[in-house]
């Protein structure tokens, strides 16, 4: 239950720890090797995405169950010579981590440096590289995880429905726009492009895996698909450029305009022939438009030109496909049809500390937790005569002095105050926590307010108010599913102890 994680207690968890750890993060490149503490993840907070670092290969060995084989995402299961398991941080942050084959990448710095260039990119159109790990002779690169699938599932392997046109069309301009802010920051080469590369986020948005950025060795082949599907200046001089990079966006508009993978030659006889109709998907019964589908025919022709310098660039993808949208207003999921990923609604009645908590009310919270005061706390230290030193009094007299500036919303001074209470150590504290788990959410820091719930919830296992506290930065940290899950289990721990199961609670 919860997220209590007893590798979490390290000393580097107070807040100077915190604010070195940021600063890091701030001045990393390629010569500044950042690393997350115990798998936790610090957000970048311009775009909520994980800043890049380098993982230990017990996190991420932690993250997947051992690389579980249940673990397993990538699409030929456990038979691919890389394969894709999904993990979950210390931080419930759910992660995709490619693992290598032994001796793929022999030399560790030039792994490392092929993963730092592919780290600093950044955009909402792409499943971001956010770590990777260089443990003896292990290559791992970790990723954003993303929970709905690959565009081959829907378009090949589809169960209860064909992705409709506007949605296709959607995909098509996501992934020019991918390939377009890749180019524009210097690394215009993506290793076979394909609709397994295309992967749907937790909205049903389209995006571009970063995993294809990077070869898949040192000097391994660049294309794993059939030969029929690649680029036929690369069967002859081995190189990806950026001209192939557009021939293999072609082969992806073929598969979204014929919802199978047919080869381009193929279907460029088609084109030639003027059997567009024949061309089309039959499963979108008709639904789409002849014009638009002509263009992107069009598009599709002009990509797969056997002559490189024939070939449009990024920008001329983005310029054809963008007018193209017809409706910009529906969601994703919707058009995907796959369940929205709101919060669920709570199954349990909700107090109005938990009413707050559902809103992301921060005052509301305050004002609860300034009104419950230190009452949770009975039973959770025993302390004798003896541990009344002059220490125990200053550990008081700081914590007070925390008190005192939480009730006039001073957050900064209160996480000095309530950092130094605790890094003492004698006396623990769930409601110190939960108190500088508040100040980190005035402050902007999701990471830490999550991190102090998770060690008020260690202390004292079945507050409500510890699994509240998770809810509030789990959905400050976009993971909505997560926070749904939470609340509701706050909820049931409140009305368990209102029915008398006062008993049953394990306070430490």
């Amino acid at each position: 239950m919860g997220c209590c994680e007893s590798s979490l207690f390290r000393a580097d968890t107070h807040l100077e720890g915190e604010q070195k750890t940021q600063q890091e993060a701030h001045h990393q490149n390629s010569n500044h090797h950042h690393h997350h503490p115990s798998g936790s993840a610090l957000l970048d907070p311009a775009t909520g995405i994980p800043s890049f670092a380098e993982f230990s290969y017990s996190d991420l060995k932690a993250a997947t169950n051992n690389f579980s084989s249940d673990n397993i995402v990538s699409e030929s299961g456990d038979k691919a010579p890389n394969l894709v398991y999904k993990g979950r941080l210390h931080n419930r942050r759910w992660i995709a981590v490619k693992k290598f084959p032994k001796m793929a990448w022999p030399d560790p710095k030039q792994f490392a440096e092929e993963a730092w260039g592919v780290g600093k990119l950044r955009h909402k159109r792409l499943a971001n590289l956010i770590g990777y790990c260089c443990d003896g002779d292990e290559r791992l690169l970790v990723a954003e995880y993303m929970p709905n699938d690959t565009l081959a599932k829907h378009l090949f392997h589809w169960e209860n429905q064909t992705i409709e046109w506007a949605m296709r069309l959607r995909v098509a301009l996501y992934i020019g726009e991918a390939l377009d802010y890749c180019s524009l920051e210097g690394r215009p080469l993506y290793h076979d492009l394909n609709a397994y590369r295309i992967l749907f986020d937790e909205d049903g948005d389209p995006r571009l895996s970063c995993f294809g950025l990077m070869k898949n060795s040192r000097d391994g082949k660049s294309y794993s698909t059939n030969l029929a599907y690649t680029p036929p200046e690369y069967l002859k001089n081995g190189r990806v450029t950026p001209e192939s990079v557009i021939y293999s966006f072609g082969t992806v508009l073929l598969d979204l305009l014929s919802g199978k993978h047919i080869p381009p030659s193929h279907a460029l006889d088609m084109i030639r022939g003027k059997n567009i109709i024949l061309l089309m998907d039959s499963h979108l019964e008709g639904n789409f438009s002849i014009e638009e589908a002509t263009v992107v025919v069009g598009l599709a022709s002009q990509c797969l030109q056997s002559e490189p310098r024939e070939r449009p660039n990024t920008k001329d993808l983005v310029a054809t496909l963008a007018p193209l949208q017809t409706k910009p207003d529906v969601p994703s999921y919707v058009m995907l049809g796959i369940s929205n990923q709101a919060p669920a609604t709570p199954q349990h009645p909700l107090s109005p500390m938990g009413e707050a908590c559902s809103r992301m009310d921060l005052t509301a919270i305050h004002q609860n937790l300034v009104m419950t005061h230190y009452r949770d706390d009975e039973g959770t230290n025993e302390l004798s005569f003896q541990e009344w030193t002059q220490q125990m009094r200053d550990m008081l007299e700081s914590r007070k002095r925390g008190d005192s500036a939480f009730r006039d919303r001073e957050f900064k001074t209160a996480i000095d105050c309530y950092s130094q209470f605790i890094d003492v150590g004698t006396m623990v504290s769930p409601t110190v926590f939960a108190r500088r788990s508040l100040c980190y959410l005035f402050c902007d820091q999701p990471d830490a307010a999550l991190r102090d719930a998770m060690h008020a919830q260690c202390v004292y296992p079945d507050w409500p108010t510890a699994f509240y506290m998770q809810s509030v930065a789990l959905a400050k940290l976009d993971m909505h599913n997560d926070a749904a899950d939470m609340l509701n289990e706050a909820a049931a721990l409140e009305e368990k102890k209102q029915r008398g199961g006062k008993g049953s609670e394990n306070k430490t």
